[in-house]
């Protein structure tokens, strides 16, 4: 009887699990860091994890990142199936450049505060506001806006691709307003912000850092420029995730407080152990330098989405290759740039 049941009963779980219901039981005796590599093989897949995903995600990944990082890692590999440990705008990232591989994301509700901040709808009623400009967007968003804009950037190149335009071209750049507002005092370049923030880095408090700094006044504070910019200016150090991490590495300082998501603390601990490393505070008592988006993800629903195939992740194909154009010219500056 269990014999005849096992088929059924797994298809009923895989429909549990492309409609949504992500509370498939998982056996709690399984060791889930094997099954995970023994997938890796079966499917001939590869595991992503943005630095912002819980530690047995990150030490499962075979590569672990930034989100355009992650994603151009994995279209040089020879993977049929790429699984991404981050959010829905990152796995759209990964199909854009891979479209022969099938994406997965573990919980297809680990959406983005910052990308749903720029409906594409609203977005483009906003484009027709200012003819004439040139739209620079950062990659945090949908596919459907990197499709609607000339470049794309990320918080690493930004200023370069800026700077990269004319000085008399008016620009448009979104959909992050902190790093807009960071750049426009970086360049000088008086562009148009999208009203987008993410809700991690808004959340940080200047005034709680400060006290913080006060008691360990040996610590550097370093910080994201997704950040508010008050918070900015009192950093030692402005950079992205990836920057953010090397900067920890390379600096002497054993003390710095972290006003990023502080998922990247495990990567910093891993690289520095010797170092202290403190989450910048937010500005009430919840834990609000973890994103609930990324904290969706975990290691069963890797588990599942890997073994089920699913929720896939797919971007229409003309959508995909506008979205890439704007990608594919990002690159072109940042290799002109050395970057």
């Amino acid at each position: 009887m269990e014999t005849l049941l096992a088929e059924p009963l797994e298809e009923a779980k895989r429909e549990l699990f492309r409609n949504g219901f992500l509370d498939v039981e998982v056996d709690p005796t399984l060791d889930l860091f094997a099954e995970i590599n023994k997938l890796k093989k079966e499917k001939n897949a590869v595991v992503l994890a943005h630095y912002y995903q819980e530690p047995d995600i990150q030490d499962v990944a075979d590569f672990i990142g930034d989100s355009l990082g992650l994603s151009q890692q994995a279209a040089k590999t020879s993977a049929d199936m790429i699984a991404f440990a981050g959010v829905h705008f990152m796995a759209e990232t990964a199909k854009i450049l891979s479209p022969q591989k099938k994406v997965v994301l573990p919980d297809l509700k680990a959406g983005c505060s910052l990308a749903d901040s720029c409906p594409s709808d609203l977005f483009d009623h906003f484009k027709s506001r200012h003819p004439g400009h040139v739209v620079i967007m950062y990659v945090n968003c949908s596919a459907e806006i990197k499709a609607m804009s000339d470049i794309i950037c990320t918080s690493s190149n930004a200023q370069k691709v800026i700077e990269s335009v004319p000085a008399d071209q008016k620009i448009i750049f979104g959909p992050d307003k902190n790093l807009g507002k960071y750049l426009i005092r970086k360049t000088g370049r008086n562009m148009v912000l999208w009203e987008g923030a993410c809700i991690v880095h808004e959340i940080f408090s200047a005034e709680k850092i400060m006290k913080l700094k006060n008691r360990h006044p040996n610590a550097k504070v370093i910080a994201h420029p997704e950040c508010e910019t008050q918070v900015l200016e009192l950093a030692d150090f402005i950079a992205s995730t990836t920057g953010l991490l090397k900067y920890t590495i390379n600096d002497g300082a054993t003390e710095f407080i972290v006003a990023t998501e502080a998922g990247i603390i495990h990567q910093m601990q891993k690289s520095s152990p010797q170092k202290t490393f403190i989450p910048a505070p937010p500005d009430n008592s919840c834990a609000c330098n973890d994103c609930p988006f990324m904290k969706l993800n975990t290691l069963e629903k890797l588990y599942l989405s890997m073994k089920y195939e699913l929720p896939e992740v797919s971007v229409p194909e003309d959508i995909r290759l506008k979205a890439k154009k704007s990608i594919d010219r990002m690159m072109e500056i940042s290799a002109q740039a050395g970057l």
